[in-house]
């Protein structure tokens, strides 16, 4: 396997990237995120990668090249394309919608709703990709690094904001349960309490 592809950068848009290494020319095709970490045209670029051979691809021996601009990234493509029902197309649509963080936060947090945002992502297969990675992921270093705590916060900031206002302490943790079930970890503090209010 090709681990990665280092050399001059000859071509750039939104969905490929071309590096000429060695005389040859590379065509990777990347998410929006790789996109934007690209230097500029006839600068020294290197890229992860990951070759698929696919039967149905337009090139006649089926080969397609994906490179990723960190390790982080391609190891989530990775995980991603492991659930039954996402391919290649789809992972990498989810990771030009969202970045690796946004990624592992969603999976780790049973979030729904940051999956179903992603255009042709329903209900079911963003129930599936939590389902099947929430155990691989949630081991990672990045998962218990910059994820788990900064959301507990949040659910403990609003949970204490709202004891402070003469709730329930069950009560109003089964509301915050219910926002987070709905949105996710994508509100502010203040958005969270408000639509907690809501259930109370």
């Amino acid at each position: 396997m090709i681990s990665y592809i280092e050399g001059n950068l000859t071509e750039k848009k939104p969905t490929f990237a071309v590096i000429d290494c060695g005389g040859v020319g590379f065509l990777l095709f990347i998410s929006l995120n790789t996109y934007t970490k690209l230097p500029d045209v006839n600068k020294k670029c290197k890229l992860h990668t990951h070759l698929v051979i696919k039967s149905e691809a337009t090139t006649p021996i089926g080969l397609v090249m994906y490179g990723f601009a960190t390790e982080d990234e391609r190891s989530i493509f990775l995980e991603l394309i492991s659930v039954s029902g996402v391919g290649t197309n789809t992972a990498r649509l989810i990771l030009s919608s969202l970045t690796t963080t946004e990624v592992i936060s969603a999976i780790c947090n049973g979030d729904i709703f940051t999956f179903k945002k992603v255009k042709g992502i329903g209900e079911k297969t963003a129930q599936r990709i939590i389902i099947d990675l929430k155990n691989k992921i949630s081991k990672t270093p990045q998962s218990k690094e910059f994820f788990i705590p900064q959301n507990n916060t949040l659910r403990n900031e609003a949970l204490s904001a709202l004891i402070m206002l003469g709730f329930n302490k069950n009560s109003a943790e089964r509301a915050i349960e219910k926002v987070i079930k709905n949105e996710g970890f994508n509100l502010s503090l203040e958005g969270m309490i408000k639509q907690a209010l809501k259930f109370l």
